[in-house]
């Protein structure tokens, strides 16, 4: 971590989480490359797309960090005693909440800014390096929003060919009815079992 990654006056954020320390961001842009096999020879591209942006962030939370100490201090003054949850657990349940609501949100980090992520994953780890405090791996990906929209046909009578473009319409119940055998037919009409 930098001195000027310590000192932004842009926080990074998960949403409206702010993030305590990051210790790495993965970011990923992939393309994809259509492929088709063909009779003979290599397969071939003939169309490529953007996939959806995804960045790994590997962060932590303290109970020392500073947003804890104002919480805690905040709570001295204002109730008389210690919070009775502490700081990083708060963060978490915020992180679990932001995830089971499945709407979007914006991502900071120190490269770049990301808008309509979600959650793909989020990975706690416990051990004895981390101690105390929450060390998280949040596996965002970016999601594409599109609006539809219904239209109505224009009437039949101002369409060019009604045939082919109007609407289906319910001409109500129809019954088969027996068909004629080409001529040189094996059985006669008039010889038909009902």
């Amino acid at each position: 971590m930098s001195f000027l990654d310590i000192i932004t006056l842009v926080p990074k954020t998960i949403g409206p989480v702010k993030i305590g320390c990051t210790f790495e961001e993965a970011h990923q842009d992939e393309l994809q490359i259509t492929e088709h096999p063909v009779e003979k020879g290599a397969q071939i591209n003939d169309h490529a797309f953007k996939l959806q942006p995804e960045v790994t962030i590997q962060c932590g939370w303290s109970n020392a960090d500073l947003a804890a100490l104002i919480g805690t201090l905040e709570s001295l003054f204002t109730g008389g005693g210690l919070p009775s949850v502490d700081y990083i657990s708060s963060v978490y349940s915020q992180l679990i909440a932001l995830q089971e609501t499945r709407q979007p949100f914006d991502v900071v980090t120190s490269t770049r800014m990301y808008h309509d992520m979600l959650f793909k994953s989020l990975r706690v780890v416990k051990d004895q390096k981390t101690g105390e405090a929450l060390s998280v791996t949040a596996t965002l990906k970016q999601i594409r929003i599109v609006q539809t929209q219904a239209t109505r046909l224009p009437p039949k009578e101002n369409q060019a060919s009604p045939q082919a473009t109007a609407g289906t319409q319910n001409t109500g119940t129809k019954a088969a009815t027996p068909a004629t055998p080409a001529p040189g037919g094996s059985v006669p009409p008039g010889q038909w079992n009902t």
